[in-house]
């Protein structure tokens, strides 16, 4: 039996894992990606190394457990709560989450959400259109991969969201009740396909999480019909242009694992080669790549192969600068 006292552990990337909130009812959190996952339970905590997940979590009486997948059993121990969730993936150890302390919840069909009750009502305003995107996503990139979908609110500030898988975890600082950080809404719910469901092989294709959720923001800002993907993807373009050219996007160096070109340079590659082939044959390279991929893991080549298995050479022509040379391409007209 393996039995410690979780803390963050020290990474590349910062001190990450469980951690405690801070707040008053003495909550804790889990952010790990990438490497945070044996802050609290032993694992191979490789993004491709996927299974099922079974948590049992007892807190004190008045305090509530979340975590990724469906909530099966909840008993009172005593002065205490005994939670028990179910997920069966499979999912990626940096995927796993769980949040303690005390919670406002909401459930609407598959989604259930939570919230320190002094912000419910801004979090309700602002994660109100998480069914649209639901539905929205589904019809651009197939079926939601899994049984249920969520986010937790934590009574902390966070540098950014985490799409834990089926539970999405936001700080307050990413709640206004003006929807000011919709498009990371978007995004994370875009993760549970590109991710979560389809997850990269290793760390050098990050791109294929973060690119691919940057353009799913822009397909979300065109269904609102504001500002359009090529739009975006220009402006984009833009500022990746006024930057150093020093990025290979499909084996970035741990050293800039998250730089942000990452998220934006991976959504232009795809908005050129949406450009190149038309919505049609684009929009089918994303579905059938989640589809043959679901519940896997994929890498960079693989994609392209896969992609010209469906609309043939045009996609390796243009994604062949995107993704292995320094220099910035310029997008199709």
């Amino acid at each position: 039996m393996y039995k410690n006292r979780p803390r963050p552990v020290t990474t590349p990337f910062g001190a990450i894992g469980w951690d405690r909130t801070g707040d008053e009812h003495g909550g804790t959190l889990v952010a790990s990606q990438p490497l945070g996952a044996p802050s609290w339970f032993p694992c191979n905590d490789r993004p491709d190394d996927k299974a099922a997940y079974t948590f049992t979590v007892t807190v004190p009486r008045g305090h509530h457990a979340l975590a990724n997948g469906t909530l099966r059993h909840r008993h009172a121990v005593g002065d205490s709560v005994r939670w028990t969730y179910d997920h069966p993936g499979p999912m990626s150890s940096y995927l796993a989450a769980v949040y303690t302390g005390r919670f406002t919840h909401d459930t609407h069909g598959i989604i259930r959400n939570a919230y320190p009750e002094r912000l419910a009502d801004l979090a309700r305003h602002d994660l109100a259109r998480q069914p649209d995107m639901l539905r929205a996503f589904a019809e651009l990139f197939g079926p939601y991969p899994f049984e249920t979908y969520g986010a937790v609110v934590v009574d902390a500030e966070l540098g950014a969201p985490v799409e834990n898988q089926t539970l999405s975890v936001f700080g307050r600082n990413h709640v206004d009740g003006r929807r000011g950080s919709e498009t990371l809404v978007a995004h994370e719910i875009a993760h549970q396909w590109f991710g979560n469901s389809v997850g990269p092989a290793d760390w050098r294709h990050i791109w294929l999480n973060e690119g691919f959720a940057t353009y799913a923001e822009w397909l979300w800002s065109e269904h609102l019909g504001e500002d359009d993907a090529d739009t975006l993807a220009r402006q984009a373009r833009q500022d990746l242009a006024s930057r150093r050219q020093n990025l290979r996007l499909a084996d970035p160096g741990a050293r800039h694992l998250f730089d942000d070109r990452i998220y934006t340079r991976g959504a232009c590659a795809l908005h050129a080669l949406r450009l190149t082939v038309g919505d049609r044959r684009f929009f089918a390279v994303l579905r059938s790549w989640h589809t043959a991929r679901r519940g896997g893991s994929g890498d960079t080549t693989a994609f392209l192969a896969h992609a010209e298995r469906v609309v043939g050479r045009e996609p390796v022509g243009v994604l062949h600068p995107w993704l292995f040379e320094l220099r910035l391409p310029a997008l199709p007209r």
